[in-house]
């Protein structure tokens, strides 16, 4: 078996030596140029290490073992693969299953699809000319984005030192993202329940918070989104209200259990279109990593990449 692999930052070549150890693979360092150049891909890394490598890992179609390298690591949670141990006995089993000359993947049990969130920018409404208009390309996500405080903590976090991300990035940015934080004029529009194509208007005035999950956690595992499943096809959008900073911070923790949903500020739905639109642009950060500022439209590819898992969540 041939196999490709992404080392993410802190990662290293010393951390392949429990899966090549005792296997006949051949193991090359970066993508392949081609689907037929490999048989599987392990990306050592966190959320942000997936995310830069999404484009590329659609593309290839070939089944993804994410190891739990990096400061969050909610994608690899999301596939019951919270620790590097954990994607070691996932990795050993999908070898096992797996015949020479056989498909990638195919009839293997430990291999799964997933969905992936899209996000697009849009032409803002002071648009003037071509040069003006965002590129239609749309940039995938695997975790959770937003605007408003996610995106400011997202933006502090990013300037921590990594072992300060490591232990608690999200929770050391809050604070200082809060202070000076206005809350964010906002309209959100998301496809109507009837399955027509129009979109009806979810919420259409300030907002501390607007997040759109495909996973359940962020941040290092906060349950923004408790019912996020990655292959439902839709997104959880989670919408804080304006409340005051003091009150705000003393309901915080309750994010932790998913009790935030009770929260007569936060509004929670799901749609498979999102449209956002800001009075002023606004910041978009996905996967804790800067994508692009307001107006966009959120979607969802289905079945869009193919993971290695263990093998009691296939079907």
């Amino acid at each position: 078996m041939r196999v490709a692999v992404i080392l993410g930052l802190g990662s290293s070549t010393g951390h392949l030596d429990p899966f090549a150890r005792n296997s006949d693979a051949t193991w090359q360092l970066g993508l392949p140029a081609n689907s037929t150049d490999a048989d599987a891909i392990l990306v050592l890394g966190g959320d942000g290490t997936v995310h830069r490598h999404l484009p590329q890992l659609v593309k290839l179609q070939l089944p993804v073992l994410v190891v739990p390298h990096g400061s969050g690591n909610d994608f690899a949670r999301a596939l019951k693969l919270s620790s590097v141990g954990g994607a070691l006995a996932a990795w050993r089993q999908f070898a096992s299953r797996r015949h020479p000359g056989e498909e990638p993947g195919k009839n293997n049990d430990h291999v799964r699809r997933i969905d992936l969130g899209v996000i697009s920018a849009l032409p803002s409404a002071g648009a003037a000319t071509a040069a003006d208009v965002p590129e239609p390309r749309g940039r995938y996500f695997g975790c959770v984005g937003g605007v408003g405080l996610d995106a400011e903590v997202a933006r502090h976090a990013n300037q921590l030192p990594r072992a300060m991300r490591r232990r608690g990035g999200y929770l050391l940015s809050l604070v200082p993202a809060l202070f000076g934080f206005q809350p964010v004029a906002v309209k959100l529009q998301a496809s109507r329940d009837d399955s027509s194509s129009g979109l009806d208007t979810r919420h259409d005035g300030p907002a501390m918070v607007v997040a759109f999950a495909n996973t359940p956690t962020y941040g290092g595992g906060i349950l923004i989104a408790p019912h996020a499943q990655l292959d439902d096809g839709k997104l959880e959008i989670c919408v804080v209200g304006a409340m005051t900073k003091t009150r705000l911070l003393r309901l915080f923790p309750s994010v932790y259990s998913g009790r935030h949903l009770n929260i007569p500020e936060v509004n929670y739905f799901q749609t498979d279109r999102l449209r956002i639109e800001t009075e002023k642009p606004s910041e978009v950060y996905a996967d804790g990593e800067h994508v692009c500022s307001t107006p966009v439209e959120v979607t969802v590819e289905r079945a869009a990449l193919k993971v290695i898992v263990p093998g009691s969540q296939t079907g």
